[in-house]
């Protein structure tokens, strides 16, 4: 018996959705709060203390549908053994008929919900470690969440810069303007203007977040909609030449505003060779230094900077 138009449309759907080059779908196994324990060795250690050397605690923000561990299990070991107190959440696999993500993708709901997810795993990591502020690092729609959490979730605070929650967001392919997912934007398109309601029903399958990462969202036109920037936030934003899933890749750049400062920076500057891919800047060991520099600026006095093909 052959599909009804509504199955088949979500086939369609969900057939552009896969060939967005993203990992396999990851099944959430926990409830939409932020997991206790990691399997990450060292990581949500809530008895550690921050040093003098390393004050403040390091968030990191997965991506969209890859969980913590994948995401991180390179990254994070290092960042633990260079003594910093690292901290992991997985977020955004809440489903519900309204918003879709019927999968229970993570990293799929609606990204202003898993911004406040954000939000109170980060005050838990404060009052935990006793730190007034932490660092966050985030991949992909990591970063962008994370810039949502800044300005609309009290990540940054407007009126008084000096009591934000966050000091520096480090950002790894962030869609932080959009992306086309390669060319699929435009298919999707094309299968819209075919009468196959392509975005409606990959945003019910996988969740919102797909669509609102989209060049020219509604999401993101409220989120850019005053600047880039939060004051008193540094931001390092770390892009691949070689991103075929943040595309253009340029488009994850910030351009600074009052009182903050903006370091944007291709892998390959200084390592032409580079040809790390978009799943890969968290895990390549150039734009794993990036990081550690970021954090730390007294990291790329003490360690010389791989020059490692992807």
């Amino acid at each position: 018996m052959g599909m009804s138009l509504g199955k088949r449309a979500l086939a369609v759907s969900l057939g552009v959705v896969a060939s967005l080059g993203f990992a396999a779908p990851v099944a959430a196994e926990s409830a939409p709060n932020p997991p206790a324990v990691s399997t990450l060795e060292g990581v949500n250690d809530w008895s550690c203390k921050p040093t003098a050397e390393h004050p403040r605690p390091v968030v990191l923000v997965h991506g969209t549908w890859v969980g913590m561990v994948e995401t991180w299990k390179e990254l994070a070991p290092e960042l633990v053994a260079e003594g910093y107190c690292v901290f992991a959440l997985e977020y955004g696999n809440n489903a519900n008929l309204v918003d879709g993500n019927v999968l229970e993708m993570l990293g799929g709901a609606d990204i202003r919900e898993s911004a406040v997810q954000l939000a109170g795993f980060v005050d838990k990591v404060r009052e935990t470690t006793g730190s007034p502020q932490v660092d966050i690092v985030g991949h992909s729609q990591g970063g962008t969440m994370s810039r949502q959490y800044l300005r609309f979730d009290g990540g940054a605070n407007l009126l008084d810069p000096s009591q934000n929650k966050v000091n520096r967001l480090v950002t790894l392919g962030a869609t932080n303007h959009g992306t086309s997912f390669g060319d699929v934007q435009a298919l999707g398109a094309l299968a819209e203007a075919l009468g196959v309601p392509v975005q409606p029903l990959a945003g019910m399958a996988v969740g919102p977040s797909y669509i609102q990462q989209m060049v020219g969202s509604p999401f993101l036109q409220i989120l850019n909609a005053g600047g880039d920037t939060d004051r008193g936030i540094d931001y390092t934003v770390i892009a691949s030449r070689n991103d075929k899933i943040s595309t253009p890749p340029e488009n994850t750049f910030l351009t600074a505003g009052p009182d903050a400062t903006v370091d944007n920076i291709w892998v390959q500057d200084g390592c032409e060779s580079n040809t790390t891919t978009h799943a890969e800047l968290t895990s390549n060991p150039r734009a794993m230094y990036i990081v550690q520099a970021a954090l730390d600026p007294t990291y790329a006095q003490r360690v010389e900077a791989p020059c490692k093909e992807g």
